[in-house]
Formats: structure tokens, sequence, C-alpha cells
């Protein structure tokens, strides 16, 4: 004998099928699975993760999306100085690929600029797709002159001024101006020593 089957029930337009939230300690292996599913093992190797390494992410700008109690989604926000002019870079946003058709992404970018915007910071650079993200104001108009430390496709560098000006002159390398994080020991260095 079969189990009955569960009617599915579609969400109603009012319902919120995910939070964001604040990122928490307790979704650091959630989010390291979700980063290594969304951009594979060579993601550490990536040029924007050059201004990541060793790095906090700038205060209340790490955000997490949840739905029923798993982590679909992420985004974190970077101090740097955009040749001279400071400035935060925006990186890695990742959705869940069974999760994207939710808005999560969107959601995420919206409630990262916004908490940007309300810290006073007064731009915001990432490296991405241009149709993508001139939905959020995004342009290459203000990155022309600047340049990150590896490869890079010129097209893909884009900004956005929350203060008019704020990108103005800015010519030379971006690189990382955040809060250092602790040296630790990497596992290959102590499994060296051992031997």
């Amino acid at each position: 004998m079969t189990a009955p089957r569960k009617p599915q029930i579609a969400p109603t337009s009012n319902a919120a099928p995910f939070a964001i939230r604040s990122e928490r300690a307790a979704d650091v292996a959630m989010r390291e699975a979700l980063l290594d599913a969304c951009f594979g093992d060579n993601r550490h190797g990536r040029t924007c993760q050059r201004l990541r390494d060793g790095r906090a992410p700038a205060a209340g700008l790490a955000l997490s999306a949840v739905r029923e109690g798993t982590l679909v989604g992420t985004v974190r926000l970077w101090h740097v100085s955009a040749g001279g002019r400071p400035a935060l870079v925006l990186g890695p946003l990742a959705v869940d690929p069974a999760c994207r058709e939710l808005g999560i992404g969107a959601a995420l970018m919206h409630q990262a600029l916004v908490a940007a915007r309300a810290r006073g910071h007064g731009a915001v650079i990432l490296l991405g797709d241009a149709p993508y993200y001139a939905r959020f104001g995004f342009s290459a108009k203000k990155t022309g002159a600047l340049v990150l430390p590896g490869p890079f496709e010129r097209d893909r560098l884009l900004a956005i001024e929350f203060q008019t000006g704020a990108l103005d002159g800015a010519e030379g390398t971006i690189v990382p101006t955040g809060v250092a994080l602790p040296k630790r020991r990497s596992v290959r260095g102590l499994r060296a020593q051992a031997a």
C-alpha cells in the first residue's frame, strides 16, 4: 500500500519564501559549500579573491539568505582603495541553483546596497555581468582607469556611486584596505611541520 501523497501547495503571493539577515558564524560552512557549488574549486584563484584574502568583510555588510533553515544565498562587501578613493567591492554574490527563480540574488543586492548607503559608503565596485548589474545602477562609466590585481575583463568592472563624485579621478590598482584577519596556520603547513 502506498502512502497518500501530500498535495503541492504553492506559496501565496504575500508569503516570503526566504529571509535575508546578517551573516552569522554558524553560516560559514554552508556559505563555503554554496560558493564551491556556484563557482567551483578554482574560486580561490580568481582575481577578486585577492581583494578578500586575509580580510574581514565590511562591518554589517555580510548578508545571508535563508530558506527553510538552509542558507541559499550570500553576499559580502569589502573595503578597498580604488586608485586612492575609498570604496567597497561587492562579491561574491551567490544563490543556490535550485533557488534562482525566487529573486534571492536581486533581494540580496538591494539589501546590500541599501545597507552600504545607510552606513555612509560613497561607492561600490564589482566584477560582473553588465546587463545583470545595470538594473541596480552599476556601469563602467567610472572604472575605465581602474585595474584589478590580476587578469579581468575590462567591460565587467562596474561601479555605482552613492555620493556624486566618489570615484571622480579614480585611477590605478584597486587594493584591499579592510581589517586584516588574524593569521592562521594552514592545514598544509601544519602537516609539513609534523613530517
